[in-house]
């Protein structure tokens, strides 16, 4: 797997157990370590997905949108 993958799904799962536990009234110095690590989880996801080795052929002028055809730039 890769690193970026792996960083958007531990931060994705550390938000949906976050809810789960404020629904859940667990402890709460838990919910605010979860809280509190929070920015810091993302700031790290951000970093690991800007700096992944992937590369993109199409430039932004030629593809506008690339799910809707109808969407793209007209010449």
């Amino acid at each position: 797997m890769r690193n970026y993958e792996f960083a958007v799904g531990f931060v994705t799962g550390a938000l949906i157990i976050f809810v789960t536990l404020i629904q859940l009234n667990v402890a709460l110095p838990l919910i605010w370590l979860l809280f509190i690590a929070g920015p810091f989880l993302v700031l790290w996801m951000v970093w690991t997905v800007l700096i992944a080795p992937i590369q993109i052929e199409e430039t932004f002028e030629e593809q506008w949108y690339q799910d809707r055809p109808d969407m793209r730039r007209s010449e």
